[in-house]
């Protein structure tokens, strides 16, 4: 364990000093902002593009992996929802608490990291796990968010959620990748070095990225953090884990890859929705701190348990 633990470190390493960067104010608010900008549509665009074009597309589409992440996310899901409900919340601020209970950051931390501690056939399923929540759950949350704002589901609702889903790099970068690899085209090999470089840059980008925009996040409403977190780094693995295990009997090495992504902390992007729809930023904020500080020790705890022989 200690040696996934010192595995992990270094990744945490570079999320603390983005984070003292942007508490001293050494990388302030408009700093993340472009890094952000910088790794989300260029280095983590090349990354995800070039991993796609090398990959085959029964390398992503697995119908086993895609039930048991769906299973278990749309588990964890409704029970988050049903706890929100029951406290009283109203449709979009539970839309935001669920979102926070399931949605991993998955693109900045997972990709990177997971690849490269537990191998490049991790990026099949990590791939499929990142599409299946900017594709189903980043256009749920959109769904009840602004139908519960006007008072009805509209065509203009579906139509923002088809143009974010059109406009989103990672999605785009993807898409294209698989294209590349299914029609066997060939990418020139000064492209695939510039990729490379490119692409490099996500890893350490992301993770300051990460930690600067951490610095402005508060700790507010640490109960309902301190739940949101338990749901995220907890309830949402374990489930993952039963679902791969015993409902569809996912092999050992994807099971341990899907269950290793689902136990990463609350992503990111579900604050910027919250921020931009105005429902619920704070406890949202204090989701994403809290639970990336205590992921240091839960994330090396289930990655070496997955790994584990």
């Amino acid at each position: 364990m200690l040696a996934i633990f010192l595995k992990t470190l270094p990744f945490f390493t570079i999320i603390a000093i983005g984070y003292g960067a942007g508490r001293t104010r050494f990388f302030n608010e408009d700093a993340t902002k472009y890094l952000t900008k910088f790794v989300f549509f260029f280095a983590l665009s090349a990354m995800i593009f070039r991993f796609a074009a090398n990959l085959e597309l029964s390398e992503i589409w697995d119908s086993r992996l895609i039930a048991a992440y769906l299973w278990g996310t749309a588990f964890v899901y409704g029970i988050a929802t049903i706890v929100g409900f029951i406290r009283g919340l109203d449709v979009a601020t539970n839309a935001i608490e669920a979102q926070c209970a399931v949605i991993g950051n998955i693109g900045f931390l997972g990709l990177p990291m997971l690849t490269l501690i537990l191998g490049e056939a991790a990026i099949g399923p990590i791939m499929m796990m990142l599409g299946v929540d900017l594709i189903v759950f980043s256009s749920l949350i959109v769904i009840l968010v602004t139908g519960s704002q006007d008072g009805q589901i509209s065509g203009r609702i579906f139509r923002t959620v088809g143009l974010g889903l059109v406009k989103n790099p990672m999605i785009v970068a993807m898409t294209l990748g698989l294209l590349c690899s299914g029609f066997d085209l060939y990418i020139p090999v000064p492209v695939n070095e510039f990729l490379a470089i490119l692409g490099g840059a996500a890893t350490p980008g992301a993770l300051f990225a990460i930690g600067a925009s951490l610095a402005t996040k508060s700790a507010e409403r640490v109960v309902v953090a301190g739940w949101l977190t338990f749901c995220k780094l907890v309830l949402h693995p374990a489930f993952v884990a039963f679902g791969a295990i015993f409902l569809f009997s996912v092999d050992r090495y994807s099971a341990g890859v899907l269950i290793a992504a689902a136990s990463l902390p609350v992503a990111g992007n579900v604050y910027m929705l919250a921020q931009h729809y105005r429902v619920a930023p704070q406890r949202a904020s204090a989701a994403i701190l809290l639970s990336t500080a205590i992921s240091l020790v839960t994330v090396s705890l289930v990655i070496g348990w997955v790994m584990d022989p």
